[in-house]
């Protein structure tokens, strides 16, 4: 996994010309890599050629988080985030349209400094609109040294728990919608070390980034094997080893 704050900006300013694309390229060279994943990604940096990534190079994991912070443009430009709700959307059809079983996850803050409800009731839209995989979501809060620290127009405590409690009941209804969708199909997992909820299951993740749980000893833990999903939950996913890998079908 490649981690940073806006890991996509990777090269930005380099001289050579080796942007994040060209890094990624050249992982997916390397001989024994079976899986890549990057986070986190800034919406601004998230260019034509990075997207093309994903259908390019078979080891790059069909998952992206990208963080959208807010539905509403005066509160992106509060934030300074550098992107409109347009541009966000024109990057996620193109995702999309690249990858169509590309998982989207994002973060959302809710009650910065002079969200009006209707920029709220933006955010909501664009939630039903994107309908992402899954997303963390947080109130604002100040942190000292930051311009938003002196904007006046603070949110009363109360509206910003609700809303968040709204936003997360909406976000609850899309997982659990992507989740379903899932049910009966055969995937591969990466399994990862024991459940930490029963130590007699393994847990993994398929490329999607989507938790498994599974009944299978310390001998599969490292390794790629194929799951069929017996059950769907809100965090995590069911799944039985699937013997015959000749038959995987997603």
């Amino acid at each position: 996994s490649l981690l940073g704050q806006n890991v996509n900006s990777y090269g930005n300013n380099l001289a050579d010309g080796q942007d994040f694309p060209t890094l990624l390229k050249k992982i997916g060279a390397i001989e024994g890599i079976d899986r890549i994943r990057f986070t986190t990604s800034h919406p601004k940096d998230l260019s034509n050629e990075l997207i093309n990534c994903f259908a390019s190079i078979e080891e790059l994991c069909e998952h992206i988080h990208l963080p959208v912070q807010s539905g509403a443009d005066p509160v992106l430009k509060g934030m300074k985030r550098g992107y409109t709700i347009n541009d966000y959307l024109k990057k996620v059809e193109k995702l999309r349209d690249t990858c169509p079983e590309i998982s989207i996850t994002s973060d959302i803050i809710v009650g910065f400094p002079g969200e009006m409800d209707a920029d709220f009731q933006k955010t909501i839209d664009l939630m039903e609109k994107v309908r992402f995989d899954n997303i963390f979501s947080f109130v604002y809060s100040d942190r000292i040294g930051t311009a938003a620290e002196r904007y006046d127009k603070k949110i009363d405590k109360d509206v910003k728990m609700r809303r968040l409690g709204f936003l997360q009941s909406v976000q609850e209804r899309h997982t659990l919608e992507k989740s379903r969708a899932m049910l009966g199909s055969v995937t591969e997992i990466l399994v990862e070390g024991f459940s930490k909820n029963n130590q007699d299951d393994t847990m993994g993740r398929t490329r999607t980034n989507k938790i498994v749980n599974i009944g299978g000893g310390i001998d599969v833990i490292g390794k790629i094997e194929p799951v069929k999903i017996t059950e769907t939950y809100m965090h995590s996913l069911r799944g039985e080893l699937f013997l015959e890998k000749e038959a995987l079908i997603c």
